[in-house]
């Protein structure tokens, strides 16, 4: 499974270590990818994440998401 992730409110590394582990710790989660320019975070798991899930833990870390796109 690979998901794409648009998240809005990131400005700076911090924001993207915040995020990248929130993602990496559901799991089954094997990557995670960061991207702070393009706003998201490409997210790998061996096995299926729940959206609503996603949102959650990135609303919990303090920022929004926006969208969430099946690669």
């Amino acid at each position: 499974m690979k998901k794409k992730v648009l998240i809005e409110g990131m400005s700076c590394g911090h924001c993207v270590n915040h995020v990248k582990e929130a993602l990496s710790e559901f799991n089954g989660v094997t990557n995670v990818d960061v991207n702070l320019d393009g706003k998201y975070a490409i997210l790998e798991a061996t096995g299926e994440v729940k959206d609503e899930e996603l949102k959650t833990a990135i609303n919990e870390v303090g920022y929004k998401v926006i969208g969430i796109e099946a690669l």
